[in-house]
């Protein structure tokens, strides 16, 4: 199993969820959409900005940020490939750097009832 995270300019985000959720991937137990437990955080980073007016300066930070949304979500290894595919397709701003995906190993994960 692998987590997928990925850290992306905010108003890219239902472009890239809706991405995600078009995969065969995300239809293969049923369309169950808990089996993967997406989720979505807004965020600060530094990414680069699209324009001038994305960035603002962080006081709590210290530092020039952008509004970013970082999700999550965990599949099985042989959905990996098509996922991030859908991220990094959906995600493109028309910059050199729009994003970041992060695939990492789960060694085990526990349902909670």
């Amino acid at each position: 199993m692998k987590q997928i995270k990925a850290y992306i300019h905010s108003h890219r985000a239902a472009d890239v969820i809706e991405a995600i959720k078009s995969t065969k991937a995300w239809e293969i137990l049923d369309g169950d959409p808990h089996h993967y437990h997406l989720s979505a955080t807004p965020s600060q980073g530094t990414l680069p900005p699209i324009d001038d007016a994305e960035q603002h300066f962080s006081v709590n930070l210290g530092l020039a940020v952008v509004n970013e949304v970082r999700l999550e979500l965990h599949c099985d290894d042989d959905c990996v490939d098509e996922i991030v595919k859908a991220i990094r397709r959906s995600a493109r701003t028309g910059q050199r750097t729009a994003g970041w995906v992060y695939v990492t190993t789960i060694d085990a994960a526990h349902e909670i009832h």
